[in-house]
């Protein structure tokens, strides 16, 4: 069984946040977590950063342990704000930012809102970029039918890590027994649900979560890497596009065989490239 980081937790504002930190040396880095995600979402990665940066992961408000008040707007804007106000209550002056999913269309617009927070910036399978997305969370947006869908179960939790894989031979169980256990935690399943239904309709990702992204990108001057599964059903491997085309200079990186968790896919080439791009390696943009 896997041995994790302790837990830790950070009053941000009125929310009680769990988070990971582990390392000393090197600048930080945060990663954040995709929308269903929590800081065990990062397990095939904290550890290989931690050996080289002082590397933290967060639960998001409505996420993993973190508290889930009903109340708030769970928007991009809102959550990409809960960072920063995160990074503050840490003191932490600046980070490399790794987002996944919906993490990094909040990593986008924390780099557009907050650039002084960051260092660089790594999407991996990035929401944000556009409004196609996952047929399953846009049925899951419809009132009952999201209810059902996400219902906890063992089942459910399997279905869905599968779902966001290429070929599934990575999953274990100690994966879908943690899943299980965060869907069942009280409130959960509404928090994901308001989550959702914020930033996602039936017709893909609402404007809101991506026009200010993609409008705004050319105006990012951090250096950026963009990751993704050449087979992600999830969030489509043709919006690392709209990064080439907004930020020439953006190093592009795309997996083969791989679906939207190549950390998990392909654990020893995403690690390697992240860290490289941390380390300021790799300094021509790529496609595999």
């Amino acid at each position: 069984m896997t041995v994790f980081p302790e837990d830790r937790y950070i009053q941000v504002g009125d929310i009680k946040t769990r988070y990971w930190s582990k390392g000393r040396r090197g600048a930080p880095v945060l990663l954040i977590h995709g929308i269903g995600g929590y800081v065990e979402s990062w397990t095939p990665t904290f550890e290989a950063l931690a050996l080289h940066h002082r590397v933290l992961a967060v639960d998001l408000p409505g996420h993993g342990r973190t508290d889930k008040p009903l109340d708030l707007p769970y928007t991009i804007e809102y959550l990409a704000g809960f960072v920063a106000e995160f990074m503050d209550a840490l003191k932490l002056r600046k980070a490399h930012i790794v987002g996944h999913s919906l993490g990094g269309a909040i990593s986008t617009r924390l780099t557009l809102r907050h650039p002084h927070l960051v260092d660089r910036l790594a999407l991996v399978g990035s929401a944000g970029l556009g409004k196609e997305g996952s047929i399953f969370l846009r049925l899951a947006t419809i009132p009952g039918l999201g209810e059902l869908f996400t219902r906890p179960s063992l089942a459910g939790s399997r279905t869905a890590i599968r779902m966001g894989m290429h070929e599934g031979t990575t999953i274990t169980e100690e994966m879908i027994q943690i899943d299980f256990a965060m869907n069942s935690i009280p409130g959960a399943q509404q928090a994901f649900l308001r989550t959702l239904r914020a930033n996602v309709q039936l017709s893909g990702q609402k404007e809101s979560m991506y026009v200010p992204n993609t409008e705004e990108l050319p105006t990012i001057r951090r250096p950026l890497l963009a990751i993704w599964g050449k087979q992600d059903h999830v969030i489509p491997a043709d919006h690392a596009s709209v990064v080439a085309k907004a930020l020439p200079g953006a190093k592009l990186h795309l997996m083969d065989r791989c679906g939207h968790l190549p950390m998990f896919e392909h654990t020893e080439e995403f690690n390697r490239t992240l860290l490289a791009f941390l380390e300021g390696q790799a300094a021509r943009s790529f496609w595999r």
